[in-house]
């Protein structure tokens, strides 16, 4: 067996509020990725992990094979109408990365072939794929690295030419000006990566000429651009954890500028959505925490007081999101955890509710770009059920299936959804959704535990094709929606951030316990999954109970959370302040420190560890895991292996192209398998 890589020890003091903390891996931090000692390390770390796998009866190629065989031999999306044209895309099992194509009157002709875009590079990804209103020209974003940071691309759809490659570090998303002679983007700062600025670029122009429609000031913010469903408007939402504000640029007016809808305020969150008579917005103003729903015309503009309340606020019912068709709203509502759509009648606000079936399930508002489509699409998906898309006839109400994932060699009728209620140190009942194959026996299986609980975000109990081969295998997996997210309502995201973020890892904690208590898994096979914020979740966890879990999976995970959030330098810092704390008060600097996974490792019985990451991350950056792992393996009194594999192109999301993710998930599906082994 090979030794584990030991890089060398430079010790950095960090020094705040008269504190002091040693960090003798700040060296690893470059910012360049081209420091050849660092880069030799991280290759160390690879080497270390294959020699592992190596000597530990690896199955990832039994796993990819089997994750593979899921497959189709080929994979059509649901067709998106614009215009009088129908997009959709292609997918063989063989390839990495789709094909885009179009029809009109049943005539199918090619728009994107990523496939071919990929040649010869070790990094691509391709969104925001755009249609001209005329649907003779096509923008779309291009990542070449993993930082999210897009070039954006027109193509002539006549003549099959690029006619347009010059604007660089967007945000990727694209909103075409009536004239289809012009695009509007936000533009990423080159330092902290926030998306800052929007501007209009002509076609063929150099984009040192293109004109600044709006900059946000305010570090806290960061801005996100999108087409409104009547198209009249460019809507500009600026936003941080606790507070945004719209701007509206009428597309119909060349020369005009910008309006606010309602100017910013602490601790109001608002959207909004046009319609040809009126407004519709969803506010949590006025400590109506789970939002309301509220119209308003033009001449009503910032004049908030005289706003009309269409939907009550609720404290027991969240609404997430809403889509407004001429007759009716459709609202992405929760209550109790679970996700619900309930279609209002504008006129006599009369409310219907789509009923779902499953234990646990995920619905949500699918895409309906069109305001006066005669159809609405929504989504459905559950732990043992893959992702399906209804459409209503929004007239009569009725349903018909307009897509289905498909999967080979599946059968659900195998499979088992439970949904149980946790109770937590504090009595709060922590929902907590588990898939199984049924003959399973439970108090004898494998258990893996997923978690996030950061952000408000929520993560619902969906189908996962890549846990079906430990499903196959006898594990029992488990989503617990613990506080920090938004499942229960925003007092929920509110009950797990700044000083109440410990309650996140409490609930992880208790719900291992409690399922373990009840049957639902061996104690002596107790496994853990996060990813981001999920992966500082893992981080606390082993360092509060170390000897809970046989072994965790931490991907690209969030470790240094003092020393981040103490640098506005490093991207995505200075809006994050209302999520984590901000160290340049004391307060927040002490409970930070308190908890920061890197900051509380100590010498404990860890268990086995596998950290994940990206060399090219942009949201974490690659050497808060490489400086976590060298620093837990030094300090682990146990046997069980730290290991890492540090991708050294790629982001947030690991290497693109599907069958490259299929290896990364073979990769965490192999790692568990072989410690199950090892524990029998």
């Amino acid at each position: 067996m090979m030794r584990p890589p030991q890089p060398k020890k430079i010790p950095k003091v960090h020094s705040a509020h008269g504190d002091e903390r040693i960090d003798d891996y700040y060296w690893l931090r470059d910012d360049t990725r081209k420091n050849p000692e660092i880069i030799s390390y991280l290759e160390e770390e690879n080497n270390y992990l294959e020699d592992w796998f190596e000597k530990n009866n690896d199955c990832r190629k039994e796993i990819y094979d089997e994750l593979v065989s899921f497959i189709p031999p080929k994979e059509v999306s649901i067709k998106i109408k614009y215009g009088d044209y129908l997009y959709y895309s292609e997918i063989n099992s063989e390839q990495q990365y789709k094909t885009y194509y179009r029809e009109l009157n049943g005539n199918k002709e090619l728009v994107i072939d990523v496939n071919a875009l990929a040649e010869g590079l070790d990094y691509i990804n391709i969104t925001s794929i755009t249609p001209s209103p005329n649907n003779l020209l096509i923008a779309y974003a291009e990542d070449l690295s993993g930082r999210r940071e897009y070039n954006i691309k027109v193509k002539d759809l006549t003549t099959g030419k690029i006619i347009d490659s010059k604007v660089e570090r967007s945000s990727g998303s694209i909103v075409w000006d009536k004239k289809n002679t012009s695009f509007y983007y936000a533009q990423k700062d080159p330092v902290t990566l926030i998306e800052n600025k929007v501007f209009k670029h002509k076609i063929g122009t150099d984009p040192k000429e293109d004109v600044l429609i709006y900059e946000e000031n305010d570090s806290e913010f960061h801005l996100h651009i999108y087409e409104s469903r009547t198209k009249k408007y460019l809507n500009i939402y600026t936003s941080k954890t606790e507070s945004s504000e719209t701007w509206l640029l009428d597309l119909d007016d060349e020369l005009g500028q910008p309006f606010c809808v309602l100017k910013r305020s602490d601790k109001h969150l608002y959207s909004i959505e046009d319609t040809p008579e009126c407004f519709y917005v969803s506010s949590n103003a006025e400590n109506k925490k789970n939002f309301s729903i509220l119209t308003f015309t033009i001449n009503q503009i910032n004049d908030f007081n005289t706003w009309e309340t269409v939907v009550e606020h609720d404290d027991a019912i969240l609404i997430e999101d809403f889509v407004a068709f001429p007759k009716y709203l459709y609202l992405e509502v929760r209550e109790d955890g679970l996700p619900k759509i309930v279609k209002i009648n504008r006129e006599t606000l009369d409310r219907k509710y789509i009923e779902f079936n499953d234990p646990a399930f995920s619905c949500y508002l699918a895409t309906n770009n069109e305001y006066l489509d005669t159809e609405f699409y929504y989504g459905y998906s559950s732990p043992k059920k893959p992702s399906s898309i209804f459409k209503e006839d929004i007239e009569s109400g009725k349903s018909k299936l307009a897509w289905e994932q498909p999967i080979n060699n599946y059968d659900e009728s195998l499979y088992k959804v439970e949904r149980l209620k946790i109770t937590a140190r504090d009595d709060t009942k922590v929902p907590v959704s588990l898939v199984y194959k049924k003959g399973t026996d439970l108090a004898q299986a494998p258990i893996l535990i997923y978690g996030y609980g950061s952000y408000g975000i929520i993560i619902d109990a969906t189908f996962r094709t890549s846990i079906l081969p430990l499903l196959n295998r006898g594990f029992v997996f488990a989503v617990a929606n613990i506080r920090g997210g938004s499942e229960m309502g925003r007092q929920w995201y509110d009950d797990g951030k700044i000083f109440n973020k410990k309650n996140t890892f409490y609930d992880f904690i208790d719900a291992t316990k409690s399922l373990i208590n009840q049957g639902y898994g061996n104690s002596k096979n107790v496994y853990a999954m996060g990813g981001s914020a999920g992966g500082l979740l893992m981080g606390a966890i082993i360092n509060m109970e170390p000897e809970l879990y046989t072994g965790i999976i931490s991907a690209v995970p969030f470790v240094d959370v003092v020393t981040t959030m103490s640098d506005e330098t490093i991207p995505l810092t200075t809006f994050e302040y209302k999520e984590w704390g901000n160290p340049a008060n004391e307060d927040e600097y002490r409970y930070i420190k308190s908890y920061s996974p890197y900051d509380n490792i100590k010498p404990s019985n860890y268990p086995a560890v596998l950290v994940t990451s990206s060399l090219y991350d942009s949201q974490v950056q690659y050497y808060e895991p490489a400086k976590y792992v060298p620093k837990l393996r030094e300090n682990s009194t146990s046997d069980n292996p730290i290991l890492m594999k540090m991708n050294l192109v790629g982001g947030h999301a690991g290497k693109s192209g599907r069958l490259n993710a299929i290896e990364e998930s073979a990769l965490d599906n192999a790692f568990l398998l072989c410690l199950t082994r090892d524990s029998n």
